[in-house]
């Protein structure tokens, strides 16, 4: 790695030209970055100086790696207001994205046992096990398995389920969430979240543990009950 003496280092002064053409918006969001080859001929330096560029770029939240596809301008964040009770879909429409899901996988299944007490559930109790990914704009942006009481949603699979789980509950079963607990901690991407999101094992992300979600019947009258537990990866 180059450098001289009480110079910056080389790798801190491609990262910030690489910083300043991403901010300045000649490389904008969404763009591809020239592959590591044509950033050491561009450079003229070593292909372990410029991935150390790229990993600080990377820290910092200006770009992110596609899994054997290489490294992207990030796109503009979305923002989650954790107080407020909205939708994935809805919470895109309103910063200007366009949302999508995709059902991956839909099984009637034993209760895991990481989510048998939020759902206050037994073993071998059985649960609908949703497993869905979200898009915003067209890139994936979050992996989401929903575990849901089959007796609050029965013949839940009979749905689609490639939309908003939300209006799901409301127009087949009248019920709206009245409460969720979500509580999230940074930590290297699970192996399946990261394969379905298209990045890196272990790139760095936000998960939520096993949360609670509360509803009631859409008309008042029948009290708070647990419907489902969700586990989204960001």
């Amino acid at each position: 790695m180059k450098s001289i003496p009480g110079d910056i280092p080389q790798y801190l002064l491609i990262k910030a030209q690489l910083q300043a053409r991403i901010q300045s918006g000649a490389l904008k969001s969404g763009d591809k970055l020239p592959s590591e080859r044509e950033l050491c001929a561009i450079f003229n330096t070593t292909r372990i100086t410029i991935r150390e560029s790229l990993a600080q770029l990377e820290s910092s939240g200006l770009i992110w790696r596609a899994d054997r596809r290489g490294w992207f301008v990030t796109p503009e964040r979305l923002w989650l207001d954790p107080t407020q009770n909205t939708n994935f879909h809805k919470l895109c429409r309103e910063q200007g994205r366009e949302p999508k899901t995709a059902l991956l996988s839909g099984v009637l299944t034993t209760v895991p046992v990481e989510v048998m007490e939020p759902l206050q559930l037994q073993p071998f109790d059985q649960i609908y096990l949703l497993t869905r990914l979200r898009y915003a704009d067209g890139r994936a942006v979050c992996y989401c398995e929903n575990h849901c009481l089959p007796a609050r949603v029965p013949e839940l699979l009979q749905y689609d389920l490639n939309g908003s789980l939300t209006e799901v509950y409301e127009s087949h079963y009248n019920l709206v969430y009245t409460s969720m607990h979500l509580s999230f901690y940074p930590t290297a991407m699970p192996a399946q979240a990261a394969q379905a999101l298209g990045v890196m094992g272990r790139t760095p992300g936000a998960v939520a543990a096993p949360s609670e979600l509360r509803s009631t019947r859409a008309s008042a009258g029948s009290g708070y009950r647990i419907l489902a537990s969700r586990q989204p990866a960001y």
